[in-house]
């Protein structure tokens, strides 16, 4: 039996994902989460570095997920990772963002960690997760709530991508015996502004949906509101604004070349999503 492989933040949107993902292919998945409460999981805190030895200990790979919420996630995930090269980690497939360039703070900081500590490093880029749109994210709550999307982000265009294929893009990096690429950049098939994006939820729910833009200090303040530290609150807007910008106006062929099928369209994912809903179904996103 191979290695097993760590997968951090492994109850949430792309981590349970990633975790299906293996173990549907017969690998040995190691859920790590603050709270174990099944078989396969173990516990692990970032603040606390002896969880970070036990989930270790025997795995292969990682994929990782920086600590959520945090502006500087550097300080925590750089000694996790020397512990990971001491376990015999050989691979790291580091969940970031297409929004996030290299840089020496905040999450642009940690693709150089991986790739000076880690022999076979992936940095996956992904667009805008589809599933902000679907589950608990405050652009969900909005939807659910309000029946609007609030951004910053005008008419610019992202390239929404769906949790399952960037789950499938990292399961095949951190299974395939050939190293992947040092970055893959992934997004859906097609680029939508935010009312594109309202339009389609609108006709597949059957409920209005409409974009509202706002500023970029009422989206902090919203955002803040929503319960997020106000320095990250800022690190996300700023995101909105740079997309009003055309930043993520674009698409790529990754998770055809890398999973050998089409990416699924924003469509796809919500009528699926609320079909499990209305099938009393739970949804992984």
């Amino acid at each position: 039996m191979s290695a097993p492989v760590l997968v951090l933040g492994g109850t949430g949107t792309t981590g349970s994902r990633v975790t299906a993902f293996l173990r549907a292919r017969d690998a040995t998945a190691r859920v790590a989460t603050r709270s174990p409460s099944a078989p396969g999981q173990v516990r692990f805190d970032w603040t606390d570095p002896t969880t970070h030895t036990t989930a270790l200990d025997g795995a292969g790979a990682v994929y990782l997920v920086a600590p959520i919420g945090v502006a500087e996630p550097a300080p925590l995930v750089a000694p996790f990772l020397d512990a990971a090269r001491t376990a015999g980690v050989r691979r790291v497939v580091l969940l970031c963002s297409s929004a996030v360039p290299d840089s020496d703070h905040g999450m642009g900081a940690l693709p150089a960690l991986v790739r000076d500590r880690i022999d076979e490093a992936t940095v996956l880029r992904p667009s805008w997760f589809m599933q902000n749109l679907l589950g608990d994210h405050p652009v969900a709550a909005g939807i659910r709530e309000q029946g609007e999307i609030v951004t910053a982000t005008g008419d610019g265009r992202v390239g929404f991508v769906d949790a399952g294929d960037i789950a499938a893009v990292a399961g095949h990096a951190l299974l395939d015996t050939s190293p992947h690429p040092p970055e893959h950049l992934i997004t859906g098939p097609e680029a939508l502004s935010y009312a594109d994006a309202a339009a389609v939820l609108a006709d597949v729910s059957g409920s209005p949906v409409r974009h509202r833009p706002v500023t970029e200090d009422e989206l902090v303040a919203r955002f803040t509101a929503a319960g997020y530290p106000g320095d990250f609150s800022a690190i996300l807007a700023a995101l909105d604004v740079a997309i009003a910008g055309g930043a993520e106006d674009r698409v790529t062929d990754t998770v055809r070349r890398v999973t050998g099928r089409a990416p699924r369209t924003l469509r796809e994912v919500a009528t699926n999503a609320m079909a499990g809903a209305e099938s009393g179904q739970v949804t992984a996103g």
